[in-house]
Order: C-alpha cells, then structure tokens, then sequence
C-alpha cells in the first residue's frame, strides 16, 4: 500500500513512493539524496500549509498522486551550522587539554622521581627544579588559553589544579633543598 507523491522543489519535480502511514520527517529524509538538502533544513508545503515533520502523512490527508512543495530553511540551516561550530570548538578544546594532561602526567613523573630522591636525603639540581616548574607553568600558560564550557572546563580547572599542587611540590622541594 505505498502512494506516489510528487514534491516540487525549484523547477524540478521528485516522484517518491512512500507508505501513507509514514511522517513528514520521513518524506523528508527521503529527499535528502535527490535535493541534496539536509531534512532538517527542509519546509514541506502542503495545501499552502507548512508541515510538522512529526505529522503523519495520512492523517494530513495526503493520498496518491498528491503534490507538495519543497523549501529551504535558511534559518534551521543556520542554527545547524552554529551547533555544528559549537561542537567542533569544544571537541578541539576537549583535545588541547588531553594532550597538556599527558605532558602534565609527563612532568608529574618527574616531580615524584625528584621527592624519592629527596626523601632519601639525596639532592637535586637546582637547575632541574627551575626547569621542571617553568616546563610546568608553561602547561598552565596553554590551559589558561582554552576557552570552555560545561564538562570541558571542569576538565581544565582539573588540570590547572594538578599543575598548581606540582609547582607547589617543586617550591617545597626547592625550600627543603637548599
């Protein structure tokens, strides 16, 4: 029991077989391929009236051989696009923080190295100790620029703590030290 359903769309007319108990949403996804439009993009006009991509097509009273027409919606198209740029940014801001947390990691092993040492009433460079904290503030430089929200920036203030209790760690041992 499918209908044939014609959508006008420009000056080009697309003939799709469809069943009469599927949505709007389903019509237009259906329209994707030949209009190259995505569905969320897409007003569908039947009898000079838009439809609800959740409306059914029967209950609308399409039936076969019915004639609709298609519409971009600059604005829907818009709002995808930011939400696509938002994701985007805070997938990239989500990455920049993974890799200064394996530097972090990185560093923090050296950290401990230098406290067994320490512990073990043995000394350390003072040398090694500055270069550490600035290759460590240097990691607090790059996460103050991350820009975030949400999950992403307790990410970051997660990280910015880590460094602080390592740079406080390396004053410690630099006090002890000297």
């Amino acid at each position: 029991s499918m209908i044939r359903v014609r959508i006008k769309y420009g000056a080009v007319y697309h003939e799709i077989n469809i069943s009469p108990q599927a949505s709007f949403g389903e019509l237009k996804k259906m329209l994707t391929g030949p209009t190259g439009i995505h569905h969320q993009d897409q007003k569908l006009m039947y009898k000079d009236k838009e439809r609800d991509s959740k409306a059914f097509l029967d209950v609308s009273g399409v039936k076969d051989k019915s004639k609709m027409v298609l519409i971009e919606d600059p604005l829907s198209q818009e709002k995808r696009f930011l939400e696509m740029r938002k994701i985007a940014k805070t997938e990239k801001a989500s990455k920049a923080i993974s890799d200064i947390s394996l530097e972090v990691d990185r560093l923090g092993g050296r950290v401990s190295a230098f406290e067994m040492v320490t512990k073990k009433g043995g000394k350390i460079a003072e040398k090694d100790l500055v270069t550490v904290i600035e290759l460590l503030m240097n990691e607090l430089i790059k996460l103050d620029a991350i820009v975030a929200e949400g999950d992403v920036k307790l990410q970051r203030k997660m990280q910015v703590k880590r460094v602080q209790n390592y740079v406080e760690t390396l004053d410690a041992l630099k006090v002890k030290n000297s």
